[in-house]
């Protein structure tokens, strides 16, 4: 009796899931991974199991360019309640009351917003997947254990109100990575003078990417791998904002094999889509202000 393949398939590519509120980013990866039978897969930085929403999943060689979609901006939609805190931050934990919400108007909602636009300062929350000493903070937090964090400065872009009604604060953010939406809302409940915690949170916009543009996991499972494989988007497509060099067949080799390789036409540090001599798409290369180009990530 032969053996059964526990490797998977070879393919490579990018789906753009809508991950389900309930279910782990982790969870997710494996379902989908289970699905296209795929021999290795990765996410590009996970959702809080309350969230939905954006969540790409590289399947394949396309997991060696997973590290460089992780710096892109975020748009989100975002419920809060007023009046209210809750000690993880959204409707999963302790909600207790706050404060009194009694003369908050879409006006001083509007007020409050704009204090909270540019370069702002941020306190993880303690249920977050940060880590201390090793451990993630969650799971301290878990223990009832709470431990001092460091602020950090994050940028949100835009907030848009789209209703305040019954205390209920519906808001559309676009913000930078290293965003923890559930701080935010906390932050603007706490400003407001009556508190606030999430209790619907969804990822719409991730890079160039929109929520339209997404698949659900249960419109996945009638599919063949023929339907499964015509959904992916290749590597090269989710890099939209690096720049394309195409090489020749010695710089192909060389490049293959590890060696810089010249190329006068850029000559300051950045990141680079590399093409071989065929127009395939190869990697992730990083160029010098020596005008010379070094493999970063390369596909085998």
């Amino acid at each position: 009796m032969s053996k059964r393949n526990k490797k998977g398939r070879n393919i490579d590519g990018v789906l753009i899931l809508d991950k389900a509120s309930g279910h782990t980013s982790n969870a997710a990866l494996q379902e989908v991974k289970r699905l296209f039978s795929a021999n290795k897969a990765g996410h590009t930085g996970s959702l809080d199991p309350l969230a939905s929403g954006l969540l790409p999943i590289c399947l394949g060689q396309s997991t060696k360019v997973a590290q460089f979609l992780l710096d892109d901006d975020k748009r989100y939609f975002v419920r809060g309640k007023l009046g209210e805190i809750s000690d993880t931050g959204d409707s999963e934990g302790e909600v207790s009351e706050y404060g009194p919400t009694i003369g908050i108007d879409k006006s001083t909602v509007n007020n409050c917003l704009k204090k909270f636009i540019g370069i702002i300062s941020q306190v993880p929350p303690m249920y977050s997947a940060l880590k201390k000493n090793g451990t993630p903070l969650y799971r301290l937090a878990r223990k009832g254990l709470e431990v001092k964090r460091e602020s950090r400065k994050v940028s949100i872009y835009e907030i848009q109100l789209i209703s305040l009604e019954d205390n209920i604060l519906t808001l559309e953010v676009s913000c930078s990575k290293g965003t923890y939406i559930r701080t935010l809302i906390e932050d603007i409940g706490k400003s407001l003078g009556c508190g606030g915690y999430v209790f619907e949170l969804r990822r719409i916009g991730f890079a160039h990417l929109s929520i339209a543009q997404s698949i659900t996991f249960e419109e996945l499972q009638d599919k063949g791998f023929d339907e499964l494989d015509k959904l992916l988007i290749s590597s090269d497509e989710m890099l939209p904002n690096l720049k394309s060099i195409y090489l020749d067949h010695d710089q192909s080799s060389d490049i293959k094999f590890g060696r810089k390789i010249k190329c006068k036409a850029l000559n300051t540090p950045q990141k680079i889509k590399l093409y071989d001599a065929n127009k395939r798409f190869v990697g992730i290369g990083e160029s010098n202000s020596f005008s010379e180009v070094l493999p970063k990530r390369l596909f085998t």
